[in-house]
């Protein structure tokens, strides 16, 4: 998914048509944290009473949540981005050796270890539309390694 902001943003630091390579110190943390905000998903949760802090049982949540938003395809898409976003936060945050790279179109995707790639936003997308992958079964995927 391109980010239409992430744009300007890559051509006033020179990318190129090549994959940029993952952020290192101030820029990773000011990347993780942009990713992840994920406003509407936010406010979705808390409206069910479901607190995000980052944590594997959080996807758990989320997983359980009733899949109103189907019923607005204005927000399926969106809420789905988030969840994605949300996804790759988890993981970055607790899986060690998680990172967030993005893609030479500007999709964020997730780089583990062992050098597997997901694309987070692709994931969230389907779960927001079909509630599969389920969030918490790829977080459990990735953190078996």
């Amino acid at each position: 998914m391109n980010i239409s902001f992430l744009g300007p943003w890559r051509k006033r630091r020179g990318a190129t048509g090549e994959a940029p390579s993952p952020p290192t110190g101030p820029a990773r943390e000011g990347l993780a944290e942009l990713l992840a905000e994920c406003e509407l998903l936010r406010a979705r949760a808390e409206s069910e009473n479901v607190a995000l802090d980052d944590t594997p049982a959080s996807l758990e949540a989320l997983d359980q949540l009733q899949p109103r938003w189907r019923d607005d395809p204005e927000e399926s898409p969106w809420l789905g981005n988030d969840a994605g976003l949300y996804l790759g936060t988890v993981i970055v945050r607790t899986v060690p050796g998680a990172q967030w790279r993005l893609d030479a179109d500007g999709t964020p995707l997730v780089v583990l270890d062992n050098g597997r790639e997901i694309d987070v936003a692709a994931v969230g997308l389907a779960w927001a539309e079909d509630g599969a992958p389920e969030l918490s079964q790829l977080y459990a995927e990735v953190d078996e390694g």
